[in-house]
C-alpha cells in the first residue's frame, strides 16, 4: 500500500480523518509525527521554537515512516501532520519515496473564515480552558502561514480535498476515493 500524509491547517480535521481511515483501512497504523518532535523538545528544551526546525526531526520522521511501513508489511501508514515549509515537506516525502514506498499527500483545505470558525470552537483539553485558548491562539497565528503556503506551493504539491462544506464522513469518503483504497 502506501504512506498517507494528511496535511492542512492547524485545527483542519487531520486527526479526525486519520483515525477514521485507520479504522476503515485493513491493517492501517497511525503515526503521529508530533511524538518525535515532543521527544526532541525534551532532549533539547528551548533550543528550537518549532520542533520541525530541529534538523533531526525531518530525517527521523522519514525513517520512522519507512520502518513503520516495512514493519506493517506494506499496509497503510497514516501520518496527520501540518507541513507548511516546502523544503521540509520535500525532505521527508523524498526520503520516503527514495525507499521505494509510495506516498500520497492529501491536503485538507477550507477557506480561512471556515478554518477560523473551527479554531474558535476547538477543544483539545476538556478540563483546561486556559490551555485550550493557548492552542487556539497558536492555530490563529499559523493560519496566515498556511494560507501563504497554500497559495505558494502546497495546493500544487498535494491532492486537495476542500472541506469547507463537507462533514467528517464526506471528507473520509472523498479521501478514500482519492487514495483508491476502499
Amino acid at each position: 500500500m502506501t504512506v498517507i500524509w494528511i496535511n492542512g491547517p492547524f485545527g483542519g480535521g487531520k486527526t479526525t480523518l486519520a483515525t477514521t481511515l485507520q479504522r476503515e483501512l485493513p491493517g492501517a497504523v497511525l503515526f503521529d509525527a508530533e511524538g518525535v518532535g515532543f521527544l526532541l523538545r525534551q532532549l533539547f528544551p528551548g533550543k528550537y521554537e518549532d520542533f520541525q526546525d530541529n534538523p533531526a526531526w525531518r530525517p527521523l520522521v522519514a525513517e520512522f515512516a519507512v520502518r513503520c511501513h516495512r514493519e506493517n508489511d506494506g499496509r497503510p501508514v497514516i501520518i496527520p501532520m501540518t507541513l507548511l515549509r516546502r523544503d521540509y515537506a520535500a525532505e521527508i516525502h523524498d526520503a520516503v519515496r527514495a525507499a521505494d514506498i509510495p506516498l500520497r499527500h492529501l491536503l485538507l483545505h477550507a477557506d480561512p473564515d471556515t478554518v477560523g470558525a473551527r479554531i474558535a470552537v476547538g477543544v483539545e483539553f476538556p478540563d483546561d480552558e486556559a490551555r485550550n485558548e493557548k492552542v487556539r491562539a497558536f492555530r490563529r497565528r499559523k493560519l496566515p502561514v498556511y494560507t501563504e503556503a497554500y497559495d505558494g506551493w502546497l495546493a500544487a504539491d498535494a491532492e486537495v480535498i476542500d472541506t469547507t462544506r463537507l462533514t467528517p464522513r464526506q471528507v473520509a469518503d472523498h479521501a478514500s476515493k482519492t487514495i483508491g483504497a476502499l
